[in-house]
């Protein structure tokens, strides 16, 4: 009887070995699949991870690029500013020069001109000259009587000159005259306007000083009317507490 008994309890044993061997091998796939599924969704998050980052630094390097292609843009903006500035400044240079070169023509011109002018006038001094001195020996009794009659009308110059600037003297001082008295006269005016102001300015001050006087005489007359009022009241009331 009782090796069965050892028997039945050895097959009891054996079967719950089986079913725990069963559960821990379950277990551990189902821990082994769970581990996997965490590497693989810890993978995918690096992966997406990794993409953002690499979007970020594609972002970073998009923006440097922009900003390196303003900076050029504004550098050759800049350059095309200096390139024109030259090219005017080039252009002012060449009509300068066009301009100066005109002068320079126009003025050889005029010496031209003058040199021309020069020698007309010496040939026709030196015929005057000749002129002058095929007549000088006709002309020696008419010339003294043509000196004589100058001489005698740069008198009569000299005394109408004079006569005339002895005239304009006194005008002028006439002038002076009147314009010293009109500028007393304006003076004068002045002073009387300045001095009517002043009369003006110490009338309205006047004026304040009595309104304000007034204002305080008005007001002590009421204060003492009010005064004289509160007292027979006061009086008043006196009596009646007494008759009550």
């Amino acid at each position: 009887m009782r090796k069965k008994k050892k028997q039945k309890r050895t097959k009891k044993d054996e079967t719950g070995l089986k079913k725990l061997a069963k559960i821990t091998s379950q277990s551990l796939s189902s821990v082994y699949e769970g581990y996997k599924k965490n590497q693989k969704i810890k993978k995918l998050e690096n992966a997406k991870l990794e993409k953002i980052s690499q979007k970020k630094e594609l972002k970073q390097i998009e923006d440097q690029l922009k900003r390196d292609q303003e900076k050029l843009r504004l550098k050759e903006e800049e350059q095309k500013i200096k390139d024109k500035e030259r090219k005017l400044k080039e252009e002012e240079l060449v009509r300068k020069d066009e301009n100066l070169s005109k002068k320079e023509d126009e003025l050889r011109l005029k010496s031209d001109e003058l040199r021309l002018k020069e020698k007309e006038i010496r040939k026709k001094t030196e015929e005057l000259k000749l002129k002058e001195d095929s007549q000088q020996r006709k002309d020696i009794d008419l010339k003294v009587r043509e000196e004589e009659q100058k001489l005698k009308e740069q008198r009569e110059r000299r005394r109408k000159f004079k006569e005339h600037k002895q005239k304009e003297e006194e005008e002028q001082k006439q002038k002076n005259i009147e314009s010293i008295k009109i500028k007393e006269w304006e003076e004068k005016f002045d002073q009387e306007q300045k001095l009517k102001e002043e009369k003006e300015k110490l009338k309205e001050e006047r004026l304040r000083l009595k309104e304000i006087e007034d204002q305080r005489l008005k007001e002590t007359e009421e204060q003492k009317i009010k005064e004289e009022l509160a007292s027979k009241l006061q009086s008043f009331d006196v009596d009646q507490n007494r008759k009550n």
